[in-house]
């Protein structure tokens, strides 16, 4: 085990006189504005350099995202070669013989309110 290091109680001189400075108001407003203005500097400065440095990464990570999914969705949904798929338009002109889900939702709709 390592000895801790030794600790002195007196204060340091070198450093007390530094935050003095530092700190020393000069008049409420006059140290408020001082602090506020730094804040507001540090705060719009680290969002900046966050946002700068994520953008590009984040627009290919979602770009990559994008086309995986499409990727899957299209092989999940590419039925067999004999499966003929409606158009939008066919079905709106000639709905399926069985629309039984759709009786259903009104039906529960309906008798809801």
């Amino acid at each position: 085990m390592k000895d801790p290091l030794p600790f002195d109680h007196r204060p340091d001189l070198v450093l007390g006189r530094a935050l003095r400075e530092a700190l020393d108001p000069g008049g409420a407003q006059l140290f408020t504005a001082r602090v506020l203005a730094r804040a507001e500097h540090a705060r719009a400065a680290s969002w900046d350099a966050v946002l700068a440095r994520w953008a590009r990464a984040g627009v290919a990570a979602a770009l990559v995202v994008a086309l995986a999914a499409g990727y899957f969705v299209g092989h999940a949904t590419a039925g067999s070669p004999t499966t003929v798929r409606p158009t939008v338009s066919d079905v709106l002109i000639a709905p399926p013989a069985h629309p039984g889900e759709v009786e259903v939702v009104l039906a529960s709709v309906i008798g809801n309110n």
